[in-house]
């Protein structure tokens, strides 16, 4: 037990919770100025600026990723970082990165869904599964 509790690291709920609010808050408002940049300067429509939105915070993420700053600022922002987009982007690029010496296939190809592949496969399957209920229901 004692050595259990030397090793087990003491966190701090409400700072955390801070944390993930100002990180994830943050992330949002980025988002909110380039969709407002979009519509406004660009002249795009709602949903092609949320698209241009969705993938610019993809593609910046992945960069962060890439230069290893992205996990920083996960280690810091806790959940605020990873339940975003850019937070899946992150778990898609990640092993990638990692990977990438084992060669194309079998590194990179085998590797990049490692944790972002159940994420696919179960909201695949969720929709389907929900598809076909609601299927069932507008026949009755």
């Amino acid at each position: 037990k004692e050595y259990v509790k030397q090793v087990t690291p003491v966190n701090n709920t409400f700072v955390d919770v801070i944390r993930a609010f100002l990180t994830g808050g943050t992330i949002c408002l980025v988002g909110q100025c380039i969709s407002t940049w979009l519509t406004g300067s660009m002249e795009l429509g709602k949903e092609d600026a949320a698209a241009w939105t969705s993938i610019i915070l993809v593609g910046f993420s992945v960069i962060l990723t890439g230069f290893n700053l992205y996990s920083k600022i996960v280690k810091w922002g806790g959940a605020g970082a990873l339940v975003p987009i850019t937070g899946f982007a992150n778990s898609v690029a990640s092993p990638a990165i990692e990977a990438q010496t084992e060669g194309q296939v079998f590194g990179i190809g085998c590797q990049i869904f490692k944790i972002a592949g159940p994420v696919i496969l179960y909201g695949i399957f969720s929709s389907w599964v929900l598809g076909v209920i609601y299927w069932i229901i507008q026949l009755f």
